[in-house]
C-alpha cells in the first residue's frame, strides 16, 4: 500500500485555493527536538518500522522526514528488508511544490548516504511525499501507527475564506476563532490506530483558550493524554517565535497515566535525554532537574473546560485532591457558588441615596469596596429593586417614585440589549433577585484581586455583579473561609484562572468551583478552630498550615 492510498486523495469538491494564497507558517524544528519526540512516540529502530506507518502532516523542509528516514533505513537494514519493502511506512504532505521537491531530494540524498540505490530510492521516495493539504485529505480506510510533526500556526485572517470554510467543515474542533493548528490535531488524532501516538510541537494556547474547547472534548473523551512538555523560553527552532510552543504526546486508548513537564530556557539535548529516561523508568513520581520540573499524574484532567497551567508538581497535587476531595460546589453540603446581580445599567440601578424611590424598593448591596479590610464594613449601597419577593417585575403604578425615576432614565435603560429584546420590561435588571440569598449568610468574593480574599457577609445584603458568592447549608463559613483563604484554594485558581496585567487574578464562578474541599463533616475540631481563627486574623500563612492538614499534604509545591 502506498501513501497515496493510506491517506486518499485530494478531494475534488473542496475549495482549490492556491498554495500560495495561505501564509505559510513554517517555523522549523531543530534536529533534539525532533528526536525527542520520536524516542517519546515509540518510533525507534529496535521495531519493525517498515511493518508501521508514520504521517508527517507539513513536511516543510524536512526537519521531521531526515531522522525518520534514518530511523526507517536502520530499521530495515537491521531486519534484512528491501527499501521496497517500506513502500508504505512513511507518508508526508505539503502544500507547498517547493517544499515537497526540497524535502524529497533531501531524503533520496540520506537514503543514498545510507548506501541504498538509486532504483529502490526513487520507486519508494515519491510515494512518501506528496503535495496536498492535510487537513482536506479523506481519512477513511487504513489508520496510522505514529502522527508527528510541527504543524503550521496560521492565524484565521490569514487564511483565504474559501479554504477556511472547508476546513470548518472537514474539522468540526475548529470553531470560534480557531487557528488552522486545530484541524491538524483533530484529522492526525482521526486517523491513529488503536493504540497509535500523535506527537506535536505547537502553540499550546488550544490548552487553555475558548478555541480550543472542541479539541479537549475530543482528547477528553476519546483520547490519552499521555505527555505535556512545556517550552516556552527554549531554542526548539531554527528561527525565533513567540507561539509559546509544548510537546504534546496523545494515544488512541483510554486516558492512563500522565506526565506533565516544564523546562526553563537551559533546556537542551542533553537534558531531553535525561527527561526521556526518567519517562521510561516509571519509578520516580517527580524529577526536579536545573532545567527541567517533571511529574507524573494518574491521568489527566478531564473534560473540555480549560485545562490548568502549574508547575508540574503543583498540577500533580491539583489532580490527587480532584481525585480524593469533592468539589467546592456541591449538591450533598448545599453549598453554591454564584454571582452578584448585573443590571445593565449600574448608573440607574445602583444608589447611595436611601431617600431616591420607596424603601422598599431599595435592597442594601455588597459592593466590593465593602470587603476591602477582610472584615464587610457596608458602606451604603442600594439597589434600585424592580423585582417582588416572587421574582416577577412590580408593577410601576404601585410605586409612583420608582416610576417616575425609571421614567426620568428611559432612553438609556430602553437601549440596553436586555431591554430591546422584551421591551415591555423594559425596567428589569439583566438578572432576578434572589430575595433568599439577601438574608443567607455568604462568603463574598471580589473578581479581581491578586490574591484570594474571602469575606463573610453575615446576611442582609446582595452582591454586585463584581462579586462572587459561596452559601452553603453544612459548612461553618468560617471555617471554609479559612479554607478559602489559604494557599491550597488559591491553587486551584491560580491554575485555571485568567491572569490579568501585574498578575492580578479572576475569582470567578467557573475557577472557583475548581476548588476541593474536605467533607464538613469529617474534619477535626482543631483543624476547624484553627481555620476559623486564621480566618478572623486574615491570616493566609495559618489558613495555608491548617488547611495542608485538612488535606493531608505535608507541602503545597512551588
Amino acid at each position: 500500500m502506498t501513501a497515496e492510498t493510506l491517506f486518499g486523495t485530494y478531494t475534488a469538491s473542496l475549495p482549490q485555493v492556491p498554495a500560495e494564497a495561505v501564509e505559510t507558517g513554517e517555523v522549523f524544528t531543530r534536529r533534539w527536538v525532533v528526536e525527542l519526540i520520536l524516542d517519546l512516540v515509540g518510533y525507534t529502530p529496535d521495531r519493525d518500522l517498515a511493518a508501521l506507518s508514520i504521517v508527517e502532516p507539513a513536511c516543510g523542509e524536512g526537519a521531521f522526514l531526515e531522522p525518520i528516514v534514518e530511523r526507517l533505513s536502520a530499521s530495515c537494514r537491521k531486519r534484512g528488508r528491501a527499501l521496497s519493502e517500506a513502500a508504505s511506512a512513511i507518508a508526508a504532505f505539503d502544500l507547498f511544490p517547493r517544499n515537497v521537491q526540497h524535502t524529497r531530494a533531501l531524503v533520496a540524498e540520506r537514503l543514498a548516504h545510507e548506501g541504498w540505490g538509486k532504483a529502490e530510492v526513487d520507486k519508494v521516495v515519491p510515494g512518501w511525499v506528496k503535495t496536498s493539504d492535510y487537513i482536506l485529505e479523506s481519512t477513511t480506510g487504513a489508520r496510522a501507527d505514529f502522527v508527528v510533526g510541527n504543524p503550521p500556526y496560521i492565524r484565521l485572517e490569514d487564511v483565504p475564506e474559501l479554504r477556511m470554510a472547508a476546513y470548518r467543515e472537514a474539522c468540526p474542533t475548529m470553531g470560534g476563532r480557531a487557528d488552522i493548528y486545530i484541524g491538524f490535531y483533530e484529522v492526525g488524532l482521526r486517523s491513529l490506530k488503536p493504540d497509535g501516538k500523535l506527537g506535536f510541537i505547537c502553540a499550546d494556547r488550544w490548552m487553555r483558550n475558548q478555541y480550543g474547547r472542541g479539541l479537549r472534548q475530543m482528547v477528553s473523551r476519546r483520547f490519552s493524554m499521555d505527555l505535556s512538555l512545556i517550552m516556552h523560553d527554549v531554542d526548539a527552532f531554527e528561527a525565533q517565535v513567540s507561539a509559546y510552543p509544548a510537546v504534546t504526546i496523545i494515544s488512541n486508548r483510554p486516558q492512563g497515566e500522565a506526565i506533565a513537564a516544564d523546562t526553563k530556557r537551559s533546556f537542551g539535548s542533553a537534558e531531553a535525554r535525561d527527561l526521556l529516561a526518567w519517562s521510561k523508568k516509571g519509578d520516580t513520581p517527580r524529577l526536579d532537574a536545573p532545567s527541567f520540573h517533571a511529574a507524573r499524574l494518574p491521568h489527566w484532567f478531564p473534560g473540555e473546560d480549560s485545562w490548568p497551567a502549574a508547575s508540574p508538581a503543583r498540577l500533580a497535587m491539583l489532580e490527587d485532591l480532584s481525585d480524593r476531595f469533592r468539589p467546592l460546589q456541591d449538591e450533598t453540603t448545599g453549598t453554591r457558588v454564584g454571582i452578584g446581580v448585573a443590571t445593565g445599567a449600574d448608573k440607574v440601578f445602583v444608589t447611595d441615596n436611601p431617600e431616591l424611590v420607596e424603601r422598599d424598593r431599595l435592597l442594601p448591596m455588597a459592593m466590593v469596596r465593602d470587603t476591602k479590610s477582610g472584615t464587610f464594613a457596608w458602606h451604603g449601597a442600594y439597589l434600585v429593586n424592580p423585582w417582588n419577593e416572587q421574582g416577577r417585575l412590580v408593577e410601576l403604578d404601585d410605586y409612583p417614585r420608582l416610576r417616575a425615576y425609571l421614567a426620568r432614565h428611559g432612553a438609556t435603560l430602553r437601549k440596553r440589549h436586555i431591554a430591546t429584546k422584551q421591551p415591555s420590561r423594559w425596567y428589569k435588571t439583566i438578572d432576578k433577585v434572589d430575595h433568599k440569598l439577601t438574608g443567607s449568610p455568604k462568603l463574598l468574593l471580589p473578581d479581581m484581586k491578586l490574591t484570594i480574599h474571602p469575606v463573610l457577609d453575615q446576611g442582609g445584603h446582595y452582591p454586585h455583579h463584581n462579586l462572587y458568592f459561596v452559601i452553603s447549608d453544612s459548612w461553618d463559613l468560617r471555617v471554609l473561609g479559612g479554607l478559602l483563604l489559604s494557599k491550597v484554594a488559591e491553587a486551584f485558581v491560580e491554575a485555571y484562572a485568567v491572569k490579568m496585567r501585574g498578575g492580578t487574578l479572576r475569582f470567578q464562578a467557573q475557577y472557583l468551583r475548581k476548588i476541593r474541599v474536605p467533607d464538613p463533616s469529617e474534619l477535626d475540631e482543631d483543624i476547624c478552630a484553627t481555620l476559623r481563627e486564621a480566618f478572623d486574623n486574615r491570616d493566609p500563612q495559618a489558613a495555608t498550615a491548617a488547611a495542608l492538614r485538612a488535606y493531608g499534604l505535608t507541602e503545597l509545591p512551588d
